[in-house]
């Protein structure tokens, strides 16, 4: 039985002759996102900037009317509700922002709470308020501080890992792939609106293990050929490194996006955001691994002298692609 093959075994894909147009737009797109958090911002949820949530069951009812409970909540003047799916199909979650001053005056929240609460009563004689949770705003605070510097944490240590395992121009290549996966995946938040809670910091440290992966796995392969073929320009032999490794890339960023797929059709309001920057990170992080994290080490001027040779040939693969490419500076 033949086995199914999405990327041949043989490719012979000249990707590094549009590393300059990939490195621009990718630049673009980079001062686009900051600019976008910067002037619009980002659409922060309860988490981030404090808030209620109250926790319901409709006793009576085999589920929960969701849509309903949006307009009625919606309709009380405190903004639009965050209602959520909370265990079983009848127990809802109910997300609110802190109305303005409750920082100082934590009478208005209560208010808010009993509001919300009462009006639900009132519409629905079967439901049981199970909870009412806060957070306040310094609190949301430090749950934001705190995963900033999950993240930064994140990216310095594999960049410091890199730079111990293969060289600095290696550790530089990475933290650059890195702050451009999670420099886009902030300006695709900033630009939907979609809500930026804890959920989308976890993302983007999966991101970071992720695109850290498939960096290392390009990256071990041009140790390895910078070893072997010592003569070889660095740009072909790039492009000898990307083609090697591109079945397992493509496979790999294929079977996680099949069921990161499924999730943002048809998955639960309270993992949309997780999935969508998962799919998208995932997209972005395979993208930067060839175009950003191996580019970059011609500009750094990385050669087969940093390198032990173990084999002073070259095979027919390499010397054919050495071939259709060219010198190329």
């Amino acid at each position: 039985m033949k086995l199914l093959k999405v990327v041949p075994d043989d490719t012979n894909i000249d990707f590094l002759k549009w590393r300059g147009w990939a490195f621009a737009i990718s630049l673009l797109l980079m001062a686009a996102s900051v600019g976008l958090v910067a002037t619009k911002g980002l659409n922060f949820g309860v988490d981030f900037i404090g808030g209620q949530m109250i926790r319901a069951t409709f006793t009576q009812s085999a589920t929960a009317p969701v849509a309903e409970l949006r307009e009625t909540v919606g309709g009380l003047g405190y903004g639009d509700p965050t209602i959520q799916r909370f265990g079983a199909e009848n127990q809802v979650s109910i997300r609110m922002k802190l109305p303005e001053g409750a920082d100082k005056n934590p009478e208005l929240a209560n208010a808010m709470a009993e509001k919300i609460t009462s009006k639900l009563k009132a519409d629905h004689p079967d439901v049981r308020i199970d909870g009412v949770d806060s957070v306040s705003g310094k609190v949301s605070e430090e749950l934001f501080s705190k995963g900033i510097l999950a993240l930064l944490a994140a990216m310095a240590g594999v960049s410091i890992y890199i730079w111990f395992r293969f060289e600095w121009q290696f550790g530089v290549g990475a933290i650059w792939s890195l702050l451009h996966d999670v420099t886009l995946t902030f300006g695709l938040f900033a630009i939907t609106g979609w809500e930026f809670d804890l959920n989308i910091i976890a993302a983007l440290l999966t991101i970071i293990g992720y695109s850290l992966n498939d960096t290392v796995v390009v990256y071990d392969r041009i140790r390895e050929n910078l070893m072997k073929f010592r003569k070889m320009e660095m740009a072909s032999l790039l492009n000898l490194s990307v083609n090697e490794t591109l079945s397992r890339t493509v496979m790999t960023s294929v079977s996680i996006s099949l069921p990161l797929i499924v999730l943002v059709l048809f998955g639960p309001d309270v993992i949309f955001g997780f999935s969508m920057a998962m799919a998208f990170g995932i997209v972005v992080g395979t993208y930067s691994s060839i175009y950003q994290a191996a580019p970059i080490l011609i500009w750094l001027k990385v050669g087969s002298h940093s390198f032990v040779p173990t084999d002073e040939g070259t095979g027919s693969k390499a010397e054919r692609i050495g071939a259709d490419f060219g010198a190329q500076p």
